[in-house]
C-alpha cells in the first residue's frame, strides 16, 4: 500500500495537503496554548500538551519569505533602517512523502509522482551520495529515473563534505552536464549535494535515507575536513527544489540514525529558547512555539517509536526529526537553529572526527549548555531541565557523557582544543545572554551528569572535576 503525501502552499489560505483525489483538505492552525514568555515559564514545563502540526510546504518559486519591514513603525519595533530587507529560506519548494515511494514496481502513483517531479527539474540528474547509499540508489532509485529516459550519472562524496569532494563532484556534474543534483544519503550527503547545486546554481533534489538531521530540508551546509572537522557553514540561497522523504527508505537505516536525529532535533527548543524566545518577531515567535512543540513530540513519542519501526508513532517521529526541525530553523533563522548545543559540536570534531554522529554530539553540546547555565547564571530551571533530559537520553540511548562518545580517555589539552574551537569569535555560543570563558566550558563538559547542587557551589569552576575526568 502507498501513502504519497504533496504539500504545497495556497494563497490566501494558508497550508493544505493534496488528498489523494486530488482535492485540497485545508488545516485551520490551532490556537497556541500559551503565548511566548519568559523561558523559565515554558521549558521546565512537564505537561507536553502538543497542538496539531501545520508544515510549510509551497510551489516552486515560494520557497522564500522576503520581509520589507514597515517605515511607520521601524523606529519602535526594530533597530533596523526602513530600507532593511530580511530574506528567509523558509521550506523546499515541494515535499512528496510516504511509504514505498522509490521502487518502481510497486504502485503507479509512485512511478509517476516521484520521476516526474524529478524530471520536471532535469533531464540530467548527477547522484551524490555515500559509499553505501550509492549502491542503494543504483537498486532503487535509478531503474526510476531511467524510466522516464534520463541521463544518469552517479559521484560519491568520500569521507565528508569537504573541499576536495566539493571541488571533485562540481567537476563531474560539469563533464557530465548536469542539470539537476540529486542527494541520496544522511546529513553529509544532504549538505554536499545542496552546496554543489548552489555552486553550480542548478536544482536540487533531497532524497534521505535516515533520520538523523534536518538536512534534507534546510537551506544551509556544514563543511568539513577530509578528518571530519568542522571547518564553516554556509547559508544557501534556498532550500532544495524537491524533498523526498521514503519512510520504507528511512526504516533500512540503522536505529542508531533516528535515535541521533532525535538529539539534533530536540536542541531546537534548548537552543532556540535561550537565544530568541525574548524577542518579539512574529516569525521568531512562531518559530520559538514551533520549536517547543517539537521538544514536546520527542518527549511523549519517540520510546514508542524506537521501539516500533515503520508504525504510525515511528513516522511522526521521522516527520519531527526531518520535517519539523527543518521549519524551525527556515522561519527563525539562524538563532533558532544553533547556540552552545551545536557550538559544542563543532568543537568536538576537531577531537573525535568521524568518532560519533552528528546528533549524538549535539545531544551531548544540550547538556553542556544548561551546565553552563546552571554554573555561570546560578539557574535553577537549566538544573532542573537537564536531569529531565539525562533521564530522557537514558531511555533512548543517547549519550551523556565524553565517554559515551567514545572520548572517555580524553586529555586535557584535547579538551581545551574543543572548548577554544567552540569559543571561536564568530561561535554561536555567543548567543547566550552571558559570556562563557574556556575553564567554564571545560568544566561543563566534564560535568554533564552532576548532581543537584548547592547555590553556594554552583557558580564556582572546580578544577577538581576536571582533574578526576581527563588525563594530563
Amino acid at each position: 500500500m502507498v501513502l504519497l503525501c504533496c504539500y504545497t502552499v495556497i494563497p490566501n489560505f494558508g497550508i493544505s495537503e493534496i488528498k489523494a483525489n486530488g482535492h485540497y483538505g485545508l488545516k485551520p492552525r490551532p490556537p497556541v496554548a500559551e503565548p511566548v514568555g519568559s523561558r523559565v515559564s515554558q521549558r521546565g514545563d512537564k505537561n507536553y500538551g502538543s497542538p496539531s502540526l501545520n508544515l510549510m510546504k509551497k510551489y516552486q518559486g515560494f520557497g522564500k519569505i522576503v520581509i520589507m519591514p514597515n517605515q511607520f513603525f521601524t523606529q519602535t519595533l526594530s533597530t533596523q533602517t526602513p530600507s532593511s530587507i530580511f530574506t528567509l529560506s523558509v521550506a523546499p519548494a515541494k515535499v512528496i512523502r510516504g511509504a514505498s515511494m522509490l521502487p518502481a514496481a510497486v504502485d503507479a502513483i509512485a512511478r509517476s509522482a516521484v520521476p516526474e517531479a524529478i524530471a520536471f527539474l532535469g533531464s540530467r540528474p548527477l547522484i551524490v551520495a555515500g559509499n553505501y547509499t550509492l549502491s542503494l540508489s543504483q537498486q532503487i532509485l535509478q531503474p526510476i529515473l531511467q524510466g522516464q529516459q534520463l541521463e544518469i550519472a552517479q559521484a560519491t562524496y568520500g569521507a565528508d563534505c569537504c573541499e576536495a569532494s566539493l571541488e571533485s563532484l562540481r567537476q563531474a556534474a560539469k563533464a557530465h552536464q548536469a542539470d539537476v543534483i540529486i542527494g541520496v544519503g544522511g546529513g553529509k550527503a544532504m549538505d554536499t549535494a545542496k552546496l554543489v547545486a548552489q555552486q553550480l546554481q542548478l536544482p536540487v533534489v533531497t532524497i534521505p535515507t535516515s533520520a538523523s538531521t534536518c538536512a534534507a530540508w534546510s537551506a544551509l551546509s556544514n563543511v568539513y575536513s577530509e578528518a571530519g572537522a568542522f571547518l564553516y557553514d554556509v547559508a544557501l540561497s534556498r532550500c532544495p527544489d524537491l524533498l523526498i522523504l521514503d519512510y520504507d527508505l528511512i526504516q533500512t537505516a540503522p536505529q542508531r540514525t533516528l535515535v541521533a536525529g532525535i538529539g539534533d532535533a530536540i536542541a531546537k527548543w534548548y537552543e532556540a529558547s535561550v537565544s530568541s524566545g525574548h524577542l518579539q518577531d512574529t516569525l521568531i515567535i512562531a518559530a520559538v512555539q514551533q520549536a517547543r512543540v517539537l521538544r514536546d513530540i520527542l518527549f511523549q513519542k519517540s520510546a514508542v517509536a524506537l521501539q516500533t519501526p515503520g508504525s504510525e508513532v515511528w513516522r511522526e517521529v521521522v516527520d519531527a526529526t526531518v520535517l519539523l526541525a527543518g521549519v524551525i530553523g527556515g522561519l527563525g533563522g539562524a538563532q533558532c537553529r544553533t547556540v552552545a548545543a551545536h557550538a559544542v559540536h563543532n568543537g568536538l570534531t576537531h577531537i573525535s572526527g568521524h568518532g560519533s554522529i552528528h546528533g549524538e554530539k549535539v545531544a551531548y553540546g544540550i547538556l553542556v549548555q544548561l551546565r553552563l547555565e546552571e554554573m555561570v547564571q546560578g539557574n535553577q530551571l537549566a538544573e532542573t531541565c537537564r536531569q529531565q533530559l539525562l533521564k530522557f537520553y537514558a531511555d533512548i540511548g543517547l549519550p551523556q557523557t565524553l565517554g559515551d562518545l567514545g572520548l572517555g580517555n580524553v586529555t586535557l589539552s584535547e579538551l581545551q582544543t574543543a572548548a577554544e574551537i567552540a569559543l571561536a569569535p564568530n561561535s554561536d555560543i555567543h548567543r547566550l545572554p552571558f559570556k562563557v570563558v574556556s575553564e567554564q566550558l571545560m568544566a561543563a563538559m566534564v560535568s554533564t551528569t552532576a548532581p543537584i547542587e548547592n547555590r553556594d557551589g554552583i557558580n564556582r569552576v572546580s578544577s577538581r572535576v576536571m582533574s578526576e575526568e581527563v588525563t594530563e
